[in-house]
């Protein structure tokens, strides 16, 4: 049986908003399984809307570069917050996301075996190990992508909390509407919607959230628990998909209500065709 520590009791109390001792109670139950004790939570009514993470379990920097082709986005860890607010570990971060967009790696196994720009003498992994070396803790080079840019398509960034969270948006319909992309990425920055649309959602995840809310309802009439069911389910994907959020800015419309206008006003459709939310330690 998993231990049942302190730290995982305040983690659930983060994610789900009920009180310690429930928590505790639901992780013993579950043997210290976080999401069985999330689920016992949920069908109990006591849990709700349930963050997908908890405290951040890593320290780093999401950086990010653009070019006239291609985007990069790169998350560096480090031990400490103190190493991440170094001058030099920041450094590092940019310089590293400049030699992504240039270079536009296949993955990011590669990229650690090409050549540094800033000393073509090593690779960007040797690099990596000098500034570990330089700063006393341990750095990784967690994750890269690359996003390519083309003419028809619109792509905003966001930045929060000094790079521990960055949100990207790619809208199609035509250039110009960089700025709407970028209003989104914020939107998602505070929201963090898992999916763009119900269909996206895995069988598994449906299956999981018709189960809980069965169980919330049970001793209901059987004429009216479909019904309750299908309004929980549809309350969860108005949760958790982005198009169906209430846009941050203005919560009297959606992410696709606000699309729609924009599309209206410029005499065009526009298309959220993806987004990226990145969290340091996720």
């Amino acid at each position: 049986m998993s231990q049942v520590t302190p730290e995982k009791v305040k983690e659930l109390r983060e994610r789900t908003g009920v009180g310690m001792g429930k928590c505790k109670e639901a992780l013993d139950q579950a043997g210290g399984d976080m999401e069985r004790a999330i689920d016992i939570l949920r069908k109990a009514g006591m849990a709700s809307a349930v963050k997908k993470e908890g405290r951040e379990t890593k320290e780093g920097l999401i950086g990010y570069d653009e070019g006239k082709s291609t985007i990069a986005l790169l998350e560096v860890n480090a031990e400490t917050d103190f190493v991440t607010k170094n001058e030099k570990f920041a450094e590092f971060v940019k310089a590293i996301c400049k030699d992504a967009v240039e270079t536009k790696p296949t993955s990011l196994e590669a990229f650690l075996n090409q050549k540094s720009k800033q000393d073509s003498n090593i690779t960007i992994d040797q690099y990596r190990a000098l500034v570990m070396q330089s700063l006393g803790e341990n750095i990784k080079v967690k994750r890269l992508t690359i996003v390519p840019k083309s003419p028809d398509v619109s792509i905003g960034i966001y930045s929060h909390m000094g790079g521990k969270i960055v949100c990207l948006v790619e809208i199609g319909g035509g250039a110009g509407q960089e700025a709407l992309a970028r209003d989104i990425a914020m939107h998602i920055a505070a929201e963090a919607p898992e999916y763009l649309r119900p269909d996206e959602v895995p069988q598994d995840v449906k299956a999981r959230e018709e189960e809980i809310a069965r169980e919330q309802v049970k001793g209901k009439p059987a004429n009216i628990v479909d019904k309750i069911v299908e309004g929980k389910l549809k309350a969860f994907y108005d949760q958790v998909c982005l198009l169906l959020q209430k846009y941050v800015k203005d919560n009297s419309i959606t992410i696709t209500q606000l699309l729609e206008n924009e599309s209206k006003r410029l005499g065009k459709k526009l298309v959220l065709n993806r987004f990226i939310r990145w969290k340091v330690g996720e």
